[in-house]
């Protein structure tokens, strides 16, 4: 923010807590030696997030522990950062291992494209981060106000073009780390800078950005990173093959507040074309520019999005040309078809294979007829090449050579994960986060109620004969979005116990808003809604038609009327 508006404003309470923090060390070492309580203060629980950590607590608990007059279960979630979501065995094996013998038992796959430990004591945070540095993995910068991990399309192997995207994306997130010594000091005993020296954060500042900040790598015809949800996107283009470049997208940000007519989801605008020796340059103008007018008094109001939208792409392009030296070129023109990841086998074009394995909802965990962490440490301890996370929280098991591709498929059937498991297209393209009962801001169930949910509309597009039909359907137990639902063709966004406001009408590829049809119903009514929707979509859809855009052609024009719930969407 300039400094004329932080003048007649106060700053947020973040804002204070960074700067007093001496660059993210607050007093987090002290507080971890404290035995006496699971929890850390709130000035800490803010700086943490930097570190890659949350402070949470089981919600299913509270209750009975205040009865008890107990403290609330408290645990961490700690995210890994990741670029591009790529991962050795060795990592794979360590996190395996970490997450049963420091966490919850679980791994989780995000929606950015990382891994996720739930279940954390405080005590088995230090053991835990120093694992991953074993292992030659870190938390740093994973959450917090600051560049995240930077997603980018899995499996490199695919094209040359899909490599060289990798080592943009890659090269990119080292280059926007913050530089501060607190996580190695804190986590991994590492020595302290010295007294006399003063600290610099170069591109961030002692107070970093206003809010948070995300990057995407997208090469079309594939948007499997949702580009236009990101703060900046880079989407390549394409001439004979080759890579040549990226078109420049900013201003995306898919969080909201019920309610709040002042916060709204919004889709990244196209800034220019970039070539590749131009996108670290342009990546750190364009940050520097948000760190400077993004907004650090109201931080509802401090995501790129609204600095853009506030003062206008023209003002923002200029600021960026002028920070960087680049004059960005005209914007190519580039087509996205969709966002399904590809499963089972997959050849790349340096004839090694990939295996795409759908996890819903990203948990990777053991259950009855489906041991999957089990089978990918199997996996893990025999493959040559490396693991994938993908946007849409499935793994891709990579780099598999033609002699080694029976014994992963052995492994993969033998514990019910083989290609006789057959999908529907609807689960293929779901989507949830984790919501209750650890995330504080849950306000309704997701990822618990999500295989529920699916089987309903399963049984609805089956009596339709739309069985095999990729429609994408994505749920949130808030309205912050992490599962990027405003995106979706069918959208749940919890709003109380049981209740979501729900979406319909996105593009499938990625390029266009839903809207809202009901503002709180429960699932069973929201199924009862779009029942006849569906119905009329199956029979009356054009030629290659996506459910979201017959919705917002046929059920969503302005001149809509939308009935009661129970009878359906009627015009």
């Amino acid at each position: 923010m300039s400094s004329d508006q932080e003048a007649t404003k106060p700053l947020a309470a973040n804002e204070n807590i960074k700067s007093a923090s001496n660059f993210l060390r607050g007093t987090i070492a002290e507080e971890l030696r404290d035995e006496s309580t699971g929890s850390i203060t709130a000035d800490n629980q803010q700086l943490t997030k930097f570190h890659g950590l949350y402070m949470q607590d089981d919600r299913d608990l509270r209750k009975e522990r205040r009865q008890a007059k107990l403290e609330k279960a408290f645990s961490f979630m700690l995210r890994v950062r990741l670029p591009g979501g790529r991962c050795t065995p060795a990592q794979w094996l360590m996190l395996d291992k970490l997450a049963d013998e420091q966490a919850n038992g679980s791994l989780r796959i995000t929606t950015r494209q990382t891994f996720q430990f739930h279940g954390i004591l405080k005590g088995n945070l230090k053991p835990l981060i120093k694992g991953m540095d074993d292992a030659l993995m870190d938390s740093i910068a994973a959450c917090g106000d600051v560049n995240r991990n930077i997603m980018a399309a899995p499996n490199p192997e695919r094209t040359p073009a899909h490599a060289a995207m990798y080592e943009h994306a890659k090269r990119l997130s080292e280059h926007t780390l913050p530089k501060t010594r607190a996580y190695h000091e804190i986590w991994l005993d590492g020595e302290q800078v010295a007294g006399g020296e003063s600290e610099v954060e170069p591109l961030y500042g002692a107070t970093y950005l206003p809010r948070k900040f995300k990057v995407g790598f997208a090469i079309p015809p594939s948007n499997d990173v949702d580009v236009y949800s990101q703060d900046l996107g880079f989407i390549g283009v394409m001439e004979n093959g080759e890579l040549v470049g990226y078109n420049v997208t900013v201003g995306g940000g898919l969080g909201m507040s019920h309610g709040n007519e002042a916060t709204f989801p919004r889709l990244a605008e196209p800034l220019g074309y970039v070539t590749p020796d131009q996108i670290n340059a342009i990546g750190v103008a364009i940050i520097e520019t948000q760190r400077d007018y993004g907004d650090r008094t109201n931080r509802k109001h401090a995501r790129l999005k609204y600095t853009i939208e506030d003062r206008g792409l023209a003002w923002f392009k200029n600021e960026v040309e002028s920070r960087s030296g680049i004059t960005l070129g005209e914007s190519r023109e580039v087509n996205f078809t969709t966002i399904e990841d590809p499963h089972g086998w997959q050849e790349c074009a340096d004839r090694t294979w990939f295996y795409g394995l759908h996890i819903l909802s990203g948990r990777i965990k053991d259950r009855e007829g489906w041991l999957m962490k089990t089978a990918l440490r199997e996996v893990a301890e025999v493959h040559t090449g490396d693991f994938r996370l993908t946007p849409t929280q499935n793994v891709t098991i990579s780099g598999v050579t033609t002699d080694a591709k029976a014994q992963i498929e052995t492994i993969l059937e033998k514990h019910g994960l083989g290609g006789e498991n057959k999908q529907s297209r609807l689960r293929l393209n779901s989507m949830s986060c984790v919501a209750l009962p650890t995330c504080g801001l849950a306000l309704a169930e997701s990822e618990r109620i999500l295989p529920e949910v699916l089987e309903k509309f399963d049984s609805v597009l089956e009596e339709a004969g739309l069985a095999d039909d990729a429609i994408s359907l994505r749920m949130t137990g808030c309205p912050n979005g992490c599962a990027r639902p405003y995106l979706a063709e069918i959208g749940f966004v919890g709003k109380a116990p049981g209740k979501y406001a729900l979406y319909i009408g996105a593009s499938y590829n990625g390029s266009r808003l839903n809207r809202l049809v009901s503002p709180k119903c429960t699932v069973d009514e929201a199924v009862e809604m779009l029942r006849p929707v569906i119905k009329k979509y199956a029979t009356e859809r054009n030629e290659g038609e996506g459910f979201g855009d017959f919705c917002d052609r046929v059920v969503l024009p302005a001149d809509a009327t939308f009935h009661s719930i129970g009878s359906g969407l009627q015009l």
